[in-house]
């Protein structure tokens, strides 16, 4: 169907039954691009159409050289999604009721990250956009469909779409961006690193609602001598910021000099981001995850004896399950959920932290007997956990030098500026001898492996066999179960949590069999998403899902309050 044709059968369509715009599914060779129509909506207020426009390379020209490196497609197909996103804002909505003109695509946070909304081969550039097909009352409106299908649908995709309408100075940075990014990560383990900052770096967001950089105000990064450290770029060129060394990590100071500005950055660089962001050259290792306590969450058969023991009435804590955690259970928990499924360091605020889980001092140890406390505090368990299983932490502390005991850097933050002061941490720790007593014995613990009973996960609802909605970056609806992800920090976009959750079903049915464990099913379902995308999640093609992690997964899963372990065995 040429764009006259499909412009004619629209306005043949005028007034008509909503139900009449069923007609257009299938797929219309317009002008230069391929519209497919997927899925008509029942009625201008439901949820919108689900297209696709798909332009040949042959039309397209974008040069195999910004798509034949995985990092670089990803950060094209971002890059496209963003003008596609830009230009939507400049092109006036059609009238109607509802939904009526609507276009939209997935839109993108500071971080690049693969998304289903774009996919770019040898052969062809796809886009997949939401509109809201035309009507007045529930009556079809042909002629402003016409405008939006045949006028602004195809203005847009040769705007963004086609590489001799984009800046390709523009484009060229937003992928070696992304390709420096990676780059950097992936040597911070040969250098025994878990995290790199570069100088200049700009790391003050404008608000806790709007992540872009702040303005002139923000103090650019500047590395302290004895912590700088020199890294390559792709082009050969060398890039110095401060490195963090593998072990613990203590970043200190006042309140409000940059301590926990500084830990955000770093929880961001698990992901690449955009030019102009401030923290294009920030990168952490890619299983680093915060956490934090998280009073109310639910907690289902996690060995969490490493930390809490000896609970009264004798309950066991090798199975330790509660569906309203407390601080220092949740904090415990999630601790051993991240390390059980991969994690290599973790991210703590003592400002989201519970109290009695981070430290029991010396005053506190002579009121209260150790057989009376069942909380081995995490001062006395974070060097163990390096020793014994290689697992790092990055700690932000203000209020307890008992730390420094245990610390193997120490960064002070003032001002926003960072300066070594480890060996002044230690000098005091010895001439200030803690006569506190280490507790919970001289080894960590077993992490163990647990297997997730597969009728515990649900879908349904009603006569729905699936049911999933997600909510901003903070909730997902799993069945008639809701699960709050409000504490799970590194999560960005809600189409993250749109994923999740179509990741959580698919897990069900394929790689929960009762045998297998917990982090050999994940790995199985991000090894399926590495070799044939995001689209593996769903029969439907959808184009809202965006990348995420194994850790973020496990988190969603491990606050599904159905969830039900089969059994659990050390692995350690």
């Amino acid at each position: 169907m040429t764009v006259n044709r499909l412009s004619d059968r629209l306005h043949a369509l005028d007034g008509q039954s909503y139900k009449a715009y069923k007609s257009l599914q299938g797929s219309h060779a317009l002008a230069n691009f391929m519209l497919h129509v997927d899925y008509v909506q029942g009625d201008p207020f439901a949820a919108p159409s689900r297209i696709r426009v798909e332009v040949s390379q042959a039309i397209a020209q974008l040069p195999a050289a910004l798509y034949n490196v995985l990092s670089r497609r990803i950060a094209l197909e971002d890059y496209l999604i963003r003008q596609f996103d830009q230009q939507i804002q400049t092109v006036g909505r059609t009238a109607g009721s509802g939904k009526s003109g609507l276009i939209e695509i997935v839109r993108p946070s500071q971080a690049i990250l693969p998304r289903s909304a774009a996919h770019i081969s040898e052969q062809r550039v796809e886009l997949r956009l939401a509109v809201g097909l035309p009507a007045f009352g529930r009556r079809i409106a042909g002629r402003q469909a016409a405008t939006l299908l045949c006028e602004h649908l195809p203005a847009l995709v040769n705007q963004t779409l086609l590489y001799a309408r984009l800046d390709a100075a523009a484009l060229q940075a937003h992928c070696d961006c992304a390709e420096a990014a990676d780059y950097l990560r992936h040597q911070l383990r040969d250098r025994h690193l878990v995290a790199f900052i570069a100088n200049g770096a700009i790391l003050p967001r404008r608000s806790g609602v709007d992540d872009r950089p702040l303005g002139q105000d923000a103090v650019p990064f500047q590395a302290p001598p004895s912590l700088q450290t020199s890294l390559h770029l792709p082009n050969g060129a060398i890039v110095t910021g401060m490195g963090i060394p593998q072990g613990v990590t203590l970043m200190v100071g006042g309140g409000y000099h940059g301590k926990s500005t500084l830990l955000r950055a770093i929880e961001a660089g698990v992901y690449n981001h955009i030019p102009g962001d401030g923290r294009e050259q920030v990168v952490t290792e890619g299983m680093a995850m915060k956490v934090r306590a998280e009073d109310g969450r639910s907690v289902a058969g996690v060995n969490i004896s490493p930390f809490i023991n000896h609970l009264p009435q004798g309950r066991s804590t090798a199975q330790f399950s509660t569906p309203d955690a407390s601080g220092s259970t949740s904090q415990a928990a999630s601790i051993i959920e991240a390390i059980e499924v991969g994690a290599t360091t973790l991210l703590i605020d003592e400002d989201t932290s519970a109290t009695n889980f981070m430290i029991r001092d010396r005053r506190m140890q002579a009121l209260i007997a150790k057989a009376q406390e069942p909380i081995t505090p995490f001062v006395d368990k974070v060097r163990q956990l390096y020793t014994d299983y290689g697992v790092s932490t990055i700690l932000v502390m203000g209020g307890s030098g008992d730390y420094f005991d245990v610390a193997d850097t120490v960064i002070a933050l003032d001002n926003y500026r960072p300066d070594d002061v480890t060996e002044q941490a230690r000098a005091i720790a010895q001439s200030d001898q803690n006569i506190r007593r280490a507790e919970g014995g001289t080894t960590f613990g077993p992490i163990a492996s647990r297997i997730v009973r597969p009728d515990s996960i649900d879908a349904r609802k009603g006569k729905r066999p699936v049911n999933l909605k997600a909510r901003a970056t903070d909730e997902i609806r799993l069945g008639m179960h809701e699960i709050d992800l409000s504490a799970v920090e590194q999560l960005v976009e809600s189409g993250q949590l749109k994923a999740i959750a179509a990741a959580m079903v698919y897990a069900q049915q394929y790689y929960f069999d009762g045998e297998r464990s917990l982090a050999a099913a994940l790995d199985r379902v991000m090894g399926d998403i590495q070799a044939h995308g995001l689209d593996c999640l769903s029969d439907r093609l959808s184009g809202e899902f965006v990348g995420f992690r194994a850790l973020e997964l496990a988190a969603a899963l491990n606050r599904l309050r159905s969830l039900a372990i089969e059994e659990a065995s050390s692995d350690h």
